[in-house]
């Protein structure tokens, strides 16, 4: 025969029990609703733009001689790099910033379509400027005519111009502060035009950085761009 103490102990652990079972289905109901909560979520992208001037410059001059005699025209390759030379120290710019490449010559009567020829012998030459000084090399184009005047032809190849901007990471911190802080503000207006809060951010990606031309006119002249895209938590 069981003792009454007994009944009544099995009776409050059944009553234990049960509370725990309640209690423990209210804390996954709750914990549902919370992760249902943070399911509730918001990506946005925030843009920073900057136009920089490029700080490198490389401008290539070409000239071209003819003659007849081979020895000859190794001697007018010779002055006119000489000419270009002077030219361009007298316009600022530092020996270690120019760059002489070798002479391609090219013989008229070697090739049977241009036999008729004046002079049998081409040669071309590149000096080529890498430099720092780039409001100069901007202004070289308009003093070029000079070097004509002293019998050379030269001119700027200007498809194998570039100007440079090297100094991107001063500014890529400043650049992400300002593309987050542009991605933020477009998720509290999503925010408050669906009747919610942010509730801090699920995960932040940072896009690439690009460097363009701003114009053909202006190669100098560069865009810096880069998007940031933000997912943020909503409640």
């Amino acid at each position: 025969m069981r003792r009454e103490g007994s009944t009544f102990g099995d009776f409050l652990l059944g009553l234990l029990i049960a509370a725990g079972l309640v209690g423990f289905g209210y804390l996954i109901s709750t914990t549902a609703v919370k992760i249902k909560n943070m399911d509730r979520t918001v990506s946005v992208k925030g843009l920073a733009e900057r136009q920089v001037k490029a700080n490198i410059a490389i401008y290539p001059i070409e000239f071209s001689v003819a003659d007849n005699n081979p020895i000859q025209l190794y001697k007018k390759i010779s002055n006119d790099k000489d000419v270009v030379i002077n030219f361009l120290k007298n316009q600022g710019f530092e020996d270690s910033e120019i760059f002489i490449s070798s002479p391609q010559i090219t013989d008229n009567f070697a090739q049977g379509y241009n036999s008729n020829a004046r002079f049998r012998y081409v040669g071309r030459a590149v000096i080529t400027l890498y430099t720092k000084q780039v409001d100069k090399t901007i202004n070289l184009g308009k003093k070029l005519f000079k070097l004509n005047e002293k019998g050379v032809m030269a001119s700027n190849l200007k498809f194998q111009t570039s100007y440079i901007y090297t100094k991107l990471n001063s500014i890529k911190p400043q650049m992400i502060e300002e593309a987050t802080r542009n991605a933020k503000r477009a998720a509290i207006k999503f925010a408050m035009d669906s009747n919610s809060q942010l509730n801090g951010i699920k995960s932040a990606k940072q896009g690439y950085f690009s460097i363009t031309n701003r114009d053909s006119n202006t190669p100098y002249i560069k865009k810096v761009r880069v998007v940031t895209n933000v997912v943020y938590y909503l409640k």
